[in-house]
């Protein structure tokens, strides 16, 4: 038999159970939240935090948008464009430069959907405060560029803006214009999505890439097949848009009906897609008021 502990080693043992994962309340255990069997709690806690935090806060719909995390204002295109000149006023090698100076000069024309997705972040968040909870509150997957573009005209308007970022090999940091509080990180995309589409009473996509595409064909799945109500689906930037996605050739094919053109609009600016989604939910209401005088 083991002989007795003595005074001190009872000290000893007791602090290393007390130490020990297995004697942490499951919620506290942080390994032991991490396990594979734990996958259907985590989903649950993704899918319940954001939307009880939002619920306290008196969100009732938001506008989304999406667009690339790449794309940057004008002021730091052009920022970018004169330190280039000014490494080859230097003595650089502008053969080595000039594709670097190609690149900012794209950026710089780029940078007027950055303008647009930030004024239109100003119009959204101008109407957001409703009698009984916040309406059209503005929410990005909670990055830069685009995304902080549209948090950005909400934090200049005064309003509230939700972001919600996730875990990806390259970090993504979230940006400085979300509201504090209302920003979130998911670890699924799955639940992140459902986030994005749960109160959203628009969808709004600026140039982007494959994130940027994803959220687009998802959310006219979603409305194609009725899993989500009709709701206005804009993209900004014409000659971007119809270059990329030609659904009119997908109707030539028999593979969309001729009614799903419907289901998007593409613009120019950030007013036409505001005066869009204005349009749609004023006449819905209208509708809904005649159906039920």
């Amino acid at each position: 038999m083991r002989p007795d502990l003595t005074p001190e080693g009872k000290k000893t043992a007791l602090a290393r159970i007390r130490q020990s994962g297995t004697y942490s309340k499951a919620y506290e255990d942080v390994e032991f939240m991490r396990r594979k069997e734990l996958r259907p709690v985590r989903f649950q806690l993704e899918l319940l935090k954001p939307e009880t935090i939002l619920h306290e806060h008196r969100i009732r719909s938001t506008i989304v948008v999406f667009g690339s995390a790449r794309l940057v204002s004008r002021s730091e295109a052009l920022r970018q464009l004169e330190a280039c000149r000014a490494r080859i006023a230097d003595g650089k090698p502008a053969a080595a430069l000039k594709k670097e100076l190609a690149f900012w000069r794209m950026r710089l024309a780029q940078s007027r959907y950055y303008d647009e997705a930030r004024k239109f972040g100003q119009m959204v968040s101008r109407t957001q405060r409703r009698a009984g909870g916040l309406e059209f509150v503005v929410v990005t997957g909670g990055g830069p560029g685009i995304m902080e573009a549209a948090n950005r005209g909400a934090y200049e308007a005064r309003g509230k803006s939700v972001g919600l970022n996730i875990t990806i090999p390259n970090e993504q940091d979230p940006n400085p214009y979300i509201t504090p509080g209302l920003a979130f990180t998911f670890h699924y995309f799955a639940l992140r999505k459902m986030h994005f589409m749960m109160r959203a009473k628009a969808m709004v996509a600026f140039p982007g890439g494959f994130g940027t595409l994803d959220e687009l064909f998802e959310t006219l799945t979603l409305v194609q097949t009725g899993k989500k109500r009709a709701l206005p689906i804009v993209l900004v930037g014409k000659a971007f848009w119809r270059r990329l996605v030609d659904v009119e050739f997908l109707v030539e094919e028999g593979l969309i009906a001729p009614e799903d053109l419907g289901l998007l609009s593409i613009v120019e600016t950030a007013q036409e897609a505001w005066d869009i989604i204005r349009s749609h939910w004023k006449n819905r209401r209208h509708r809904l008021e005649e159906r039920n005088p």
